[in-house]
């Protein structure tokens, strides 16, 4: 891959879309809905702040909320692969939606780590 995600991807204003994109799905999706407080806000800011440091942005997140620490963050929700699955799922709908396509340079690395990520948040196996 040439150059930075973060660049790539189109920089702050692209993952602010991104976030906005996936939590007005996560708003309206019935498996998921349910793990998330009532106010979406903090989480969307957190979300932007994060992805923005972790593609090679500005470091904020890191200044603002220190480490970020994301499986012990999302222990106290039960996340099995059925919501990894449905994350992973409404988090492709999502860039496909703000024109980060399957053609996309940066697409390959960003479908890659959100599926690793997700994964790691499994806390909970059903059989």
């Amino acid at each position: 891959m040439d150059g930075n995600l973060f660049e790539l991807i189109g920089g702050i204003p692209k993952i602010e879309q991104l976030v906005d994109v996936f939590y007005g799905k996560i708003e309206k999706d019935e498996l998921l809905r349910p793990l998330f407080p009532e106010s979406l806000e903090e989480g969307k800011k957190w979300q932007k702040l994060f992805l923005i440091q972790r593609f090679g942005g500005p470091r904020e997140y890191e200044k603002k909320r220190g480490h970020p620490m994301l499986r012990k963050r999302h222990m106290p929700f039960s996340i099995g692969f059925k919501e990894r699955d449905r994350w992973i799922q409404l988090m492709k709908e999502s860039l496909e939606e703000i024109g980060v396509t399957k053609d996309h340079p940066a697409r390959f690395h960003l479908d890659r780590y959100f599926e690793i990520v997700a994964t790691k948040m499994v806390n909970h196996i059903t059989w």
